[in-house]
């Protein structure tokens, strides 16, 4: 039976007990960890958010109390209250915090009693991922979860308490706003009120945060959730946590500056992390040409390298031919790589195919020479130049794909990221950041045949490209720029546009008639009418920056309750029916497969 903590306050966390608390009494309450019983002599390693702490009960503390000791199980709640003591010679833990002393119990209260779990309460514990969803609050007793959401913690105060010092003001949006489909897929709610029409829960902020600038407040910033009805990955949940940011009468450098600011603060605080400033910049056109990507991993070298300046009078016309059509031949050294076999090599083809590449091209740099079965289409002047373009030494192995060049990117820019991997050139301790800036305004939609805005339809042109948005769209660049780190792109913003001739031409040259544009964004145009200052900011992840500052793989380790990949909740089986009541107060028929 489970008892009362009436009498009993709790004095200390379990984890925070050391050598100074020694020959002092202690109250201490948390989960039975493990318990051990060692020849008449009970050991329970009791466990709290602040860690473990060993307490230790010897039959002198009478039989009914031990007797209550033996009967403890792990997970059980207990309140125990004891003397601080130093661990005998010799039985000292160097692995744990609280490994120089033990809790000698004179006192022992089961506050709750708990079944077996599912799994081990453990970091190292290997289970199902389905498994610890569905009992989340188990998963999260875990030390390694726990402290990926305290990291979590401190790391929105550091966030709060930088934009505070730095005059910023926190706002908050609406959470029920207007549909404005142009992005991912909106989540909608019916309107039980306005019969047949919806609320859309907001993808970001975006419009509201223009407004404010509008309204005068100059610098906002919210830690905002957010929604996208969008298929998930690792780094993607359906509803996720981003740090919305806007400015007035700003650059792109005064953005830059603030947000770089708040990232070497961030990192020095939570992980005592040294981030240099200025962080570096490369151009969206740089970081395709060298790494494929326009969100490239730093942290190793690999780099895409030209070569169809060797290789365009060769007599190799699967080069030359993609030459002559306006593509690229482009190669990457493989450092080392010389021995692999052909299966190896037909598996890196396999992963360049799957982005495109009808092939890959490749020499073998051994002591007898080049080894490929395309050698003889080349003089030894060209191959010559070939590997020395590429840097190749013997004992290397050079890859090439030749394609239009979007193809030659994607196919060798992850081709560069298996390789970075199977090399293990990836420094895991490392935190390397760069700005990718100077982005295309728009890319072509071939699905749809027109030009969507490769951010959003919000973001500046760059001023000397504005004159060629109806005629040249292709070569318009934004005023746009990205946050890369180790890879991953954890925030994006830009520079908007304040003027409302300059967003209705955005609207058209996106397809959008004026009638359309005045239905979806009249309220943000009504507002250009007014007085709007220059303005720009940014949104960043707050799950996708967590789970890389806490070394996870995915964003559901460093959220307390995450959807799956197919965005259900498993602990409380969500999404759920609902009843027919409810439906019909919204107005809503359920169209099932069975009736169509």
């Amino acid at each position: 039976m489970s008892e009362s903590m009436q009498g009993l306050k709790r004095s200390n966390y379990c984890g925070f007990i050391n050598k100074d608390y020694i020959g002092k009494e202690v109250t201490l309450m948390g989960w039975v960890h493990r318990r051990r019983d060692h020849g008449g002599v009970i050991f329970v390693d009791l466990r709290d958010r602040e860690g473990r702490v060993q307490v230790v009960f010897n039959p002198e503390i009478g039989p009914e109390l031990f007797q209550k000791a033996e009967s403890v199980r792990n997970e059980d709640v207990l309140a125990v209250v004891g003397v601080v003591n130093a661990r005998p010679e010799g039985t000292v833990n160097p692995n744990l915090a609280t490994g120089e002393i033990e809790v000698i119990a004179k006192d022992l209260r089961i506050l709750s009693s708990a079944k077996t779990p599912p799994f081990y309460i453990d970091d190292e514990v290997d289970v199902d991922e389905t498994v610890r969803l569905k009992y989340r609050y188990l998963d999260l007793r875990r030390p390694v979860m726990q402290k990926a959401l305290i990291l979590r913690h401190k790391a929105v105060k550091v966030i709060r308490d930088y934009f505070a010092e730095k005059g910023f003001l926190e706002i908050e949006t609406p959470m029920l706003t207007k549909s404005t489909p142009e992005g991912a897929r909106d989540y909608l709610v019916p309107s039980r009120l306005h019969e047949g029409e919806f609320f859309a829960l907001p993808q970001s902020p975006q419009l509201f945060k223009q407004l404010l600038m509008v309204a005068g407040f100059d610098k906002y910033y919210q830690i905002a959730r957010c929604f996208r009805d969008e298929d998930l990955r690792a780094d993607r949940q359906p509803e996720f946590t981003q740090l919305d940011v806007e400015m007035s009468f700003v650059e792109r450098e005064d953005v830059l500056t603030v947000m770089e600011e708040l990232f070497k603060r961030l990192f020095k605080e939570c992980l005592g992390v040294e981030v240099k400033t200025p962080l570096p910049r490369l151009s969206y056109q740089e970081a395709m040409d060298r790494f494929g990507v326009d969100k490239p991993d730093l942290r190793f070298g690999l780099e895409l390298v030209d070569v169809g300046a060797e290789v365009k009078n060769s007599q190799f016309k699967v080069f030359t031919n993609v030459l002559e059509k306006g593509g690229q031949v482009k190669g990457i050294n493989a450092k080392g790589c010389a021995h692999y076999s052909r299966k190896d090599i037909d598996d890196l083809t396999k992963l360049a195919g799957i982005y495109g590449a009808k092939g890959l091209a490749y020499f073998i740099l051994t002591d007898e020479g080049i080894k490929s079965p395309i050698t003889k289409f080349f003089t030894p002047e060209q191959l010559e130049a070939i590997v020395a373009k590429l840097a190749g030494e013997k004992g290397d192995l050079l890859l090439f794909v030749a394609d239009e060049p979007s193809v030659v990117a994607a196919s060798l820019g992850h081709l560069r990221l298996e390789l970075g991997k199977r090399l293990n050139l990836i420094n895991e301790n490392e935190f390397n950041f760069v700005w990718v800036v100077d982005f295309p305004l728009f890319e072509y939609n071939a699905e749809e045949k027109r030009w969507v805005a490769m951010h959003h339809p919000f973001t500046s042109p760059r001023d000397e490209d504005l004159v060629l948005m109806e005629t040249e769209p292709y070569k318009v660049r934004a005023k746009a720029y990205d946050l890369i780190l180790n890879g991953v792109e954890v925030g994006g913003g830009s520079i908007r546009i304040h003027q409302r001739d300059v967003q209705e031409l955005m609207f058209k040259t996106l397809g959008l008639s004026s009638e359309e544009a005045q239905e979806k964004f009249g309220f943000l145009l009504d507002a250009f009418e007014y007085g709007v200052p220059p303005h720009g900011g940014i949104a960043f992840g707050i799950d996708r920056l967590l789970m890389l500052m806490a070394g996870r793989n995915t964003v559901r380790d460093v959220i307390a309750f995450p959807k799956t990949q197919s965005a259900m909740d498993l602990m409380t089986q969500a999404p759920s029916s609902v009843a027919m009541r409810q439906l019909r107060e919204l107005h809503i028929k359920i169209n099932t497969r069975e009736n169509k």
